[in-house]
């Protein structure tokens, strides 16, 4: 994993946005850390936040769509997509990513994207923000979506 050319992220003040994490149930140990890392960014943000767990990562798209049709200024959407022996995971993949990517520009709302694909379950601890991660992608994606959404509205004035 590499961090070469991520940005140094100064503090963000998100204090009047409302932003839905929305998590998938599948692998709970790294969904559970994936949220943890995204709710304290939004905490040291101040942005209101609410978790919604969905059935898995498949589902993550119609719920950010209602999350948006609700009054949500970002999404914040975590999941965890093990490769198999089938397609499966080709499919599963590409479906969620097009469809929250359709939701975000449907919406012309941000979507922190915090859905991991992997080849082991080893990637998803590495990445799930527990204590020995490497990275922390749940608040990385909180992190991402606050500050779309700020940039969001500095543009729609």
């Amino acid at each position: 994993m590499s961090h070469a050319g991520a940005p140094a992220a100064a503090p963000i003040d998100g204090s009047g946005l409302r932003i839905v994490v929305i998590a998938g149930t599948w692998h709970e140990t790294i969904s559970n850390g994936l949220i943890a890392g995204a709710q304290r960014v939004l905490d040291a943000a101040g942005a209101e936040h609410s978790l919604v767990r969905v059935p898995g990562s498949f589902e993550l798209a119609v719920a950010a769509q209602a999350a948006f049709a609700g009054g949500a200024d970002a999404v914040v959407a975590l999941g965890v997509i093990i490769r198999g022996g089938t397609p499966h995971f080709e499919y599963v993949s590409a479906a969620a990513t097009d469809g929250l990517n359709r939701v975000s520009l449907d919406a012309g709302k941000p979507v922190g994207f915090g859905l991991l694909t992997l080849d082991d379950e080893q990637q998803g601890l590495d990445r799930a923000g527990l204590e020995g991660s490497q990275e922390d992608k749940g608040a990385e994606a909180a992190d991402a979506a606050v500050r779309t959404a700020l940039v969001v509205r500095e543009l729609r004035g």
